[in-house]
């Protein structure tokens, strides 16, 4: 570096530093009004991947916390998954229920996928109203609300009756306009491209 370079250096540098302070100052003062807790309806939702993979995020931060955690699936079931073994591995805090029997077109039979999806709706009341259960993951529930398989209603009912400091997060596309309404956090998954469509099938590690 030159000499004649140096003082642009340190005045680029100090002009880096005063924007980040403006940043920090504009962030504190905001962050300063932030001081209430309440349980959170969240929804992941969207053609995208990666909705339960943020829901089971989320549950690997409640076991760090020692909270209390119920997970029901309502697709997932006839396949065994990594998170579920995982999961299994903290049974004081982590119960997991795997109560689907794959997609709709892999069943091809609505009466049984309907008789699951209430199963697994029972299930989910139970953890709703568990004031010891800190977070409740729904995963996949919205797809099997799209179908009509559950009522919305009942759903929407359980959660605003739910413990007020229990957290529910529920994954699947298609969310309906009502569910996202009611949340408090809606995450939209979109892809943007997809390893499938070049050929690729469904590895462990990414997808179960």
């Amino acid at each position: 570096m030159t000499e004649s370079e140096r003082p642009q250096e340190t005045e680029d540098l100090q002009r880096h530093k005063d924007k980040m302070a403006k940043k920090k100052a504009a962030r504190d003062r905001m962050m300063a009004g932030k001081s209430g807790e309440k349980g959170l309806i969240i929804v992941h939702t969207g053609p995208g991947k990666g909705k339960s993979s943020a829901a089971f995020g989320m549950v690997l931060r409640c076991i760090g916390h020692g909270f209390q955690v119920g997970v029901v699936q309502y697709i997932k079931g006839a396949m065994d998954t990594a998170e579920r073994q995982v999961l299994e591995r903290f049974p004081e805090l982590v119960t997991i229920r795997a109560m689907g029997e794959g997609f709709t077109w892999e069943t091809q039979d609505k009466e049984r996928d309907i008789a699951a999806a209430q199963r697994a709706w029972e299930v989910s009341k139970g953890f709703l109203a568990d004031p010891s259960v800190r977070m409740v993951v729904l995963d996949e529930i919205n797809v099997v609300l799209r179908y009509g398989y559950l009522e919305l209603e009942e759903v929407l009912e359980a959660l605003a009756k739910r413990p007020s400091d229990q957290h529910v997060v529920l994954t699947g596309r298609n969310a309906s306009d009502e569910l996202m309404e009611a949340a408090d956090l809606v995450t939209e998954m979109k892809m943007v491209k997809h390893p499938f469509r070049s050929g690729i099938k469904a590895q462990p590690g990414v997808e179960f």
